[in-house]
């Protein structure tokens, strides 16, 4: 019988070690996020079950502790595969670091030089965002926008919160909560491409939304 108890624990914690996917843009090793807090939730109800009832209470115990560990996790999973899925060839780049995502969108998508009107053509992919939103609406929503270094302080802080705001206000407008959106410019503070040159100037210019899980009440 201890073996038994001791075969199941070990099945359940092979879950964790053993589903690594390849992250596509990285090329990197990671241990998907449902997988590795679902497997550690059945390693533990494992143990727990079976000191309780025997190899039953083991199965048992794994069953339970899985889909409980899973929590945030599988919640940012199903969230990260509905906004790749609808932002798929828009132009819309999706991130992922631990249980946090984030959207950057470039502004020669997203709005026309030096404006902070969004551009018609862009409506429909940030009406497809805000519905992924919508669904998922257990994070809150940071939007910020960012200039390249031309031009000065002067005219890139008040157009980069002007982008920003101009994102926040369509995502309330298609329904999403304005008590989860936040908003500011930040100007050409984090560049992540080299201001020296003209590509690098045109990835700096860009709005980047962040999603991250709510503080627990």
């Amino acid at each position: 019988m201890q073996i038994k108890r001791m075969s199941l624990v070990v099945a359940a914690a092979a879950i964790v070690a053993g589903c690594q996917t390849t992250n596509p843009y990285t090329g990197e090793q990671e241990v998907n996020k449902t997988t590795k807090y679902g497997g550690i939730g059945a390693v533990t109800g494992a143990v727990i079950g079976g000191l309780v009832d025997g190899g039953e209470g083991a199965l048992k115990g794994a069953a339970i502790g899985g889909a409980a560990g899973a929590g945030y996790g599988y919640y940012t999973d199903k969230q990260e595969a509905a906004l790749r899925q609808q932002l798929q060839g828009t132009g819309v780049q999706v991130y992922r670091q631990g249980d946090n995502l984030q959207l950057i969108m470039p502004s020669n998508i997203t709005f026309d030089s030096s404006k902070s009107d969004i551009k018609s053509s862009f409506y429909s992919v940030l009406g497809s965002v805000g519905k992924v939103f919508k669904e998922y609406d257990k994070n809150l929503i940071e939007v910020v926008g960012y200039t390249d270094s031309s031009g000065g302080d002067k005219i890139n802080l008040p157009l980069s919160q002007e982008r920003a705001k101009s994102v926040a206000d369509y995502l309330i407008h298609q329904g999403v909560s304005g008590t989860r959106i936040t908003y500011f410019g930040a100007g050409a503070s984090n560049p992540i491409g080299d201001n020296k040159t003209k590509e690098g100037r045109a990835m700096n210019r860009r709005v980047e939304i962040n999603l991250r899980p709510a503080p627990q009440k």
